[in-house]
């Protein structure tokens, strides 16, 4: 028997669709999802609102997995704001402890000034200390952190070998990789190349893309061979949350609809490789 992997949607989608964070929970829940992702920043939301995604999530039986935490300021040139980003990724894993989650997925940032003002280890060694520092943090609080690999030129994690190397260097339990799909694909990324990365997924997102550019597509959309990547995961060991990323659609309007697609297709092909599971605690 496979692993059993449960399916939930990044709150991301409703944004720019008038859509709160609670109707959205209430439309995933209505289509099927068996989880759901947090894209709300701390620094925005006030108790009330926090407490509201909080009983949502238990009202409909809906629990909270991961929250996307873009910190592309943990590699600033400037002390001030290496700092101030560190505490807003704290705020986040306190949010995460609160609405019972299991981890953060962090967006750790880019090299820049064409490797003129610091060097690249130099970037590289200000991200493994800042997320390490993070690490010490939420580990205690039941909390990982998930690392994404971001399919761009000068991304720190921007292949399988660096974001796998990352982890490496930082060398914390609490690190780990989120093994985003058409990331994957973008990055050229070989289905065995996945397997550098066993051990050490505690995250996957899953969206379609042209093959050329990033898109956050529904599956089905696309050219991305969704099921190969997904079992390739699998063949990691990881069981676990595989989470919708549909975001900044140039139709808004539509995002019900693409939603309701996504989950069709993400949902079929699951039920093809045998490995969603009725829920996981």
């Amino acid at each position: 028997m496979g692993s059993s992997l449960e399916l939930a949607l990044i709150g991301s989608a409703w944004h720019g669709t008038g859509i709160d964070v609670v109707a959205g929970m209430h439309k995933a829940k209505e289509l099927g999802f068996d989880a759901y992702d947090v894209a709300e920043d701390p620094l925005e939301l006030d108790d009330a609102a926090r407490r509201a995604i909080k009983e949502a999530s238990e009202e409909l039986d809906l629990p909270i997995r991961s929250s996307i935490c873009i910190a592309l300021g943990l590699v600033d040139f400037t002390p001030a704001v290496r700092r101030f980003t560190l505490e807003r990724c704290r705020a986040f894993v306190d949010q995460q402890a609160y609405l019972g989650g299991r981890n953060v997925l962090v967006v750790a940032g880019e090299y820049y000034c064409d490797l003129q003002v610091f060097s690249a280890e130099q970037i590289f060694e200000l991200v493994a200390d800042n997320i390490r520092a993070l690490a010490e943090y939420a580990g205690p609080a039941g909390i990982e952190l998930a690392i994404e690999l971001e399919p761009f030129e000068n991304a720190i994690a921007g292949s399988v070998q660096e974001l796998a190397r990352l982890i490496r260097r930082i060398d914390h339990p609490a690190v780990k990789a989120n093994a985003d799909i058409s990331h994957l694909h973008l990055s050229g990324a070989s289905f065995n190349d996945v397997a550098m990365l066993a051990g050490a997924i505690g995250h996957v997102h899953m969206s379609d893309c042209d093959g050329k550019v990033h898109g956050d597509l529904p599956p089905g959309h696309g050219v991305t061979p969704i099921a190969e990547y997904l079992q390739a995961i699998v063949d990691t060991g990881f069981a676990g949350t595989v989470s919708i990323e549909l975001e900044r659609s140039p139709h808004p309007e539509q995002m019900e609809e693409l939603v309701a697609d996504a989950y069709r297709g993400a949902a079929a092909i699951m039920a093809e490789l045998g490995i969603r599971a009725e829920a996981l605690t």
